[in-house]
């Protein structure tokens, strides 16, 4: 029989694979941490290695969270070990533990100094299993916010913002019965709020006026300096 707490150490090694210093270092032999703005994640990748890499990266990100929530999860075998109170079924409640554990290990990564990426893609591929209207919203809106102000950052905390404020609406608004609600919606909040924090020096840097936009040129050529973002 494997723990619960078996199964969050498990999530959190899938969530700690450092994939964007790995594909930086097979594809040019660089710390990816070294250039453009110093992050370990896809969007970085993006920017100094192009759009192949970055996108690669960006899968694989997402692809540590769907691990954690539809693979390590069900490893867990037989009864819940504690009290269920929430309005999940056990399976649930494990999978939100595990996906949650691999978004902690990708943003303070065992493999690298604790020092990882932000948190984005992971999230959105644990969330793909428990609340794909909310995460194909809150996609819509970082497309629309990136492609009109050029900020990836600005994107991605329109995205984290949004992603609590449509479950809310579609909930209180829209009528819809999300199941588990009254939980998910506290557990939204605060995957949003960590995402707001791994973010925090780009919210310094767009108040300053001194955040990058994000360059097409770049994304399809590639970028061999160590561009600021």
């Amino acid at each position: 029989m494997i723990s619960v707490g078996i199964v969050v150490i498990l999530s959190y090694l899938v969530g700690s694979i450092p994939t964007s210093i790995i594909v930086a270092r097979y594809v040019r032999g660089i710390d990816i941490r070294q250039f453009g703005s110093g992050n370990a994640g896809g969007t970085n990748v993006l920017r100094v290695l192009g759009w192949r890499a970055g996108m690669f990266v960006i899968a694989m990100d997402i692809g540590k969270g769907l691990v954690a929530t539809m693979l390590v999860a069900r490893l867990l075998y037989g009864p819940f070990p504690f009290p269920n109170t929430t309005p999940f079924d056990d399976f649930t409640l494990v999978q939100i533990m595990a996906g949650s554990s691999a978004i902690l290990g990708h943003v303070w990564t065992l493999f690298a100094g604790f020092k990882g990426g932000k948190g984005i893609a992971t999230s959105a591929g644990m969330l793909l299993g428990i609340a794909p209207v909310e995460v194909g919203v809150s996609f819509g809106v970082f497309l629309v916010v990136v492609l009109i102000s050029h900020y990836v950052s600005l994107g991605s905390l329109s995205a984290a913002v949004t992603f609590p404020l449509t479950m809310f609406f579609r909930e209180n608004v829209f009528m819809v019965d999300i199941q588990g609600y009254n939980t998910l919606i506290f557990f939204s909040l605060g995957i949003s709020l960590l995402i707001i924090y791994t973010h925090r020096k780009n919210i310094i840097r767009l108040l300053k006026g001194t955040e990058l936009k994000f360059s097409t040129s770049r994304l399809f050529g590639g970028n061999r300096s160590q561009s600021a973002s």
